[in-house]
């Protein structure tokens, strides 16, 4: 798994109702700028505010929009193992080519390394698809050391982590221990660290900030693997300040109102998550201006 993968966000009106037709549009807009494929509910697509009947159809709706040749994964972890095991076959049918997996999160002081070596062993055993272990410690509070990590990757059927610690050392230490022999792939969730992430053998990253530039975010790679190292690091820079809005400082309203901003709705969040106001909202266009994504 290289390349770029931006993670979609999922489109809702302004009553709570799914937009499946905004959803096609944002990917159709996407395919032909360079992107290896999409991620469909991920955290950025609220996931965790979808059901499972919708679930299904949003990850159907991104394999008939995407372009043939894109790899589309599907965020399928839920809280318990026999739940994620149904979510991922459901996915797998509805044309995912892979899952991401979410650490369980709920009874975080229970989740052992053991504990997730268990869970993802089962839900490995179980998928018809292969399996991708998601780390995000944000939004969970659990963070998979790098030797549970190792430890999962030995099942044949997972085949690389995303993970979004923003931890240039533990992203190292994953590629590191990655299993000999096997194709594993160590993804950056967080922009800041994919380009130092490449410099320690992250093949790919799958980056909010993709959704808002994604040509960009696949030619500061491209650029990285060609040694133009002062064309990826300027271009890295100056896309600092919007991948920061549309992710830790203004979160998934960030991301939906930046899309907006560039003529690419994709709907309001879904509650409790708000609308992004006005003055947040000015902030997310200036740092589009300053990024040269949008004009002065």
């Amino acid at each position: 798994m290289n390349g770029i993968f931006p993670p979609l966000p999922t489109p809702f009106r302004e009553d709570g109702g799914l937009d499946l037709g905004l959803l096609a549009a944002l990917v159709e807009g996407l395919n032909g700028t360079g992107l290896a494929g999409f991620l469909a509910l991920g955290s950025n697509g609220e996931a965790v505010h979808v059901d499972e009947a919708e679930a299904e159809s949003v990850v159907r709706a991104v394999r008939q929009a995407a372009a043939p040749g894109m790899t589309l994964l599907a965020g399928t972890g839920r809280l318990s193992t026999r739940a994620t095991i149904e979510a991922t076959k459901r996915a797998a049918g509805a044309g995912a080519d892979a899952v991401l997996v979410v650490t369980p999160f709920f009874f975080k002081g229970s989740m052992s390394a053991d504990a997730l070596v268990a869970h993802f062993d089962a839900v490995a055993d179980a998928s018809p698809v292969p399996d991708f272990f998601y780390n995000v410690p944000a939004n969970t509070g659990v963070n998979a050391s790098p030797a549970t990590v190792a430890r999962v990757a030995a099942h044949p059927n997972v085949k690389g982590v995303k993970d979004s610690s923003g931890d240039i050392g533990q992203l190292a230490e994953l590629v590191r221990l990655a299993p000999p022999g096997k194709p594993f792939s160590v993804l950056s969730g967080n922009y800041g660290a994919a380009l130092p992430g490449y410099a320690v053998g992250a093949t790919g990253a799958i980056l909010a900030a993709a959704n808002v530039a994604p040509a960009e975010c696949v030619a500061i790679r491209n650029a990285f693997l060609a040694g133009r190292l002062d064309e990826a690091r300027e271009l890295h820079l100056r896309l600092l300040p919007v991948a920061r809005a549309v992710t830790s400082q203004f979160g998934v309203p960030g991301l939906k109102a930046a899309l907006e901003l560039l003529g690419r709705p994709c709907g309001v969040p879904r509650r409790p998550l708000l609308p992004l106001a006005a003055g947040p909202r000015e902030e997310v266009r200036h740092a589009l201006v300053e990024a040269r994504l949008l004009p002065r």
